[in-house]
């Protein structure tokens, strides 16, 4: 059998349930929470039959290694996670692809928060990205944390794991996509930025920004204006507002 992963939170496990309930394996619940969104999950999980077992506070948090719970966590089957092959292939796939909008790739460059990641994951997901692509070493994976955030975009996105950020920056260059960088070093604003093409919008780590080898695989690098004294965005809300552009500006051309 697969090694399994958690899904805690509310509305994560109820986003899991309406859409990928075949993936569930058990919920563990806190019955006497007396909680109807509790009650409603534990009866919508009886109508998959999906087995249900109780589970107090502190098991729940066992179980997940999430203390924040909310008292309903999902056991679910680890969901795939692809490699540099894998996304190879969903990109080649989406190059082909003579209908919808153009690729739309975000890559995270070391960002090391689990709630910085969820938070881009559920972002990235409302703004129809085709996969998230993190290093596969020193950043933030998926965890319990990261589906809570996220809101169950996390088990709806794909995301890819590879081992070399900038090489797979390379071959996407390669291919004709547009690698797009966020940068406060940079003079040219987002707005005038061009995502009516195949885009990788790469996003930098929380206190560092893009590394140097990142940077230097960019096509543009690209910076959100700053109009009053801090001097930059926490990268969630930065990323947000990146690919909303995109959304804006895909929106306008159709």
């Amino acid at each position: 059998m697969s090694k399994a992963r958690y899904v805690t939170g509310l509305r994560a496990v109820e986003q899991l349930l309406a859409t990928r309930a075949t993936e569930v394996r058990r919920l563990y619940a806190e019955y006497q929470t007396a909680n109807p969104r509790v009650e409603a999950l534990i009866a919508a999980a009886n109508n998959h039959g999906i087995q249900v077992q109780a589970a107090n506070r502190a098991r729940l948090q066992q179980i997940s290694g999430e203390a924040r719970h909310q008292g309903i966590v999902a056991e679910v089957e680890r969901s795939t996670v692809l490699d540099e092959a894998g996304l190879r292939t969903l990109v080649e796939g989406k190059l082909e692809e003579s209908t919808g909008e153009p690729l739309l790739l975000l890559v995270l460059d070391g960002v090391q928060d689990p709630h910085n990641l969820g938070a881009c994951l559920r972002t990235a997901d409302a703004a129809g990205v085709d996969a998230v692509v993190v290093p596969r070493h020193r950043a933030a994976g998926l965890g319990p944390t990261v589906s809570k955030v996220a809101a169950g975009a996390a088990e709806q996105l794909s995301f890819a794991q590879v081992a070399n950020v900038g090489r797979v920056l390379g071959w996407l260059s390669d291919y004709g996509v547009a690698i797009i960088g966020a940068s406060d070093k940079s003079e040219t604003e987002i707005y005038e930025g061009d995502f009516n093409r195949p885009v990788a919008l790469v996003m930098g780590r929380e206190d560092s920004g893009l590394s140097k080898a990142v940077a230097s695989r960019c096509d543009e690098l690209l910076r959100l204006p700053m109009r009053g004294t801090v001097s930059s965005l926490n990268v969630s809300v930065a990323t947000g507002v990146c690919l909303y552009e995109v959304v804006r500006q895909r929106g306008l051309s159709s």
